[in-house]
């Protein structure tokens, strides 16, 4: 027999193994494996994510958003959102002629205002959102606080300079009823929830601060994480002299830094603040500004933005976790 018959062969009658090959989607497989300890470790447990800021308003942000929140359910999460519509809003009231007032970081809500509200809310927003997450299947349900009395709220009435002011038809939660949203998760649906609550005590609706609204459905549901998406890197340091950015602080630490914050970011600081001294495990400011940034953050070693732990779980005892998930020194910050 030829040794064309027998294959190739070399003298001595060794036989060439073949070339290994460096395939140029080998990056891809490696991101996977490094997503995988994640994975593991985030499996089956509950997601809160307040949808916000800019990422509302640019359309590929806001199909990465939707990309995101897909790929965490399909990866075995429970991803639920909450949304607001700040810069809806504010569109929707000039188009009335309406003026918009910010009061301790909340929207001064007349009762024309609220009207205004609850229709951008539920009627554009939500709608949209949930368009768009039921592009990839039929997993997207929207809801508004007021749906199964899921937020319960009374009137809210901050204080400024020592003195109680009124800020109109502002909620300030007083009951969570997670059932409505159990079950749809049970379903393997993803609820979208718009942050508009019930009266308690008389017959109107009130316009809950989304963030506020997300800290306490996380806190209800025993949410693993909180995630805030805002149009800032996350928590600053030495804001304006510096744009350094925290990347973790204990819910102690925060408190103390709480009176020194501009007044947009104190609703959304109080939001994590309560998320994790009310059982949820870590929460979380990112910048919604940066395509993907829900995937970055819970998903690869480096993460973004700012993670506020509860007391106790100080940075030491955080490494050694993240060293134990990912056999790396340090993991996820």
């Amino acid at each position: 027999m030829s040794a064309q018959e027998n294959g190739p062969e070399k003298a001595g009658g060794v036989v060439p193994q073949p070339t290994a090959r460096k395939h140029t989607a080998l990056p891809k497989a490696q991101t996977l494996i490094e997503a995988l300890p994640w994975l593991t470790r985030h499996y089956g447990k509950t997601v809160v994510i307040k949808f916000g800021g800019n990422a509302m308003i640019d359309n590929e942000l806001k199909a990465a958003f939707a990309q995101d929140v897909v790929f965490l359910r399909q990866a075995g999460l429970k991803p639920v959102v909450v949304h607001g519509g700040g810069p809806q809003i504010n569109a929707q009231l000039d188009r009335h002629g309406l003026v918009s007032e910010f009061k301790a970081g909340l929207r001064v809500t007349t009762p024309e205002a609220m009207d205004v509200v609850r229709m951008v809310l539920a009627g554009q927003v939500q709608r949209e959102l949930v368009g768009l997450l039921n592009q990839h299947g039929p997993l997207a349900v929207g809801m508004t606080g007021e749906d199964a009395h899921t937020i319960t709220a009374t009137r809210h009435r901050p204080r400024i300079d020592g003195e109680l002011v009124d800020i109109g038809r502002v909620g300030e939660i007083t009951e969570i009823d997670t059932g409505a949203i159990e079950a749809l998760l049970a379903d393997g649906r993803i609820p979208v929830i718009s942050s508009i609550a019930r009266s308690a005590d008389d017959h109107h609706v009130y316009n809950v601060n989304a963030d506020t609204a997300a800290a306490a459905l996380a806190a209800a549901l025993g949410a693993e994480t909180l995630m805030v998406l805002t149009d800032v890197e996350g928590l600053y340091e030495d804001w304006p002299n510096s744009d350094d950015v925290i990347s973790r602080l204990t819910a102690a630490q925060l408190e103390k830094l709480l009176p020194e914050l501009s007044s947009g970011m104190v609703p959304k600081m109080e939001g994590c603040l309560f998320a994790v001294r009310n059982g949820v495990n870590t929460a979380r400011v990112l910048d919604g500004r940066v395509e993907h940034s829900i995937l970055l953050e819970i998903f690869t070693d480096e993460g973004i933005g700012t993670m506020v732990v509860p007391d106790g779980q100080s940075e030491s005892e955080r490494d050694v976790t993240d060293h134990n998930l990912t056999g790396t020194e340090g993991g996820a910050r």
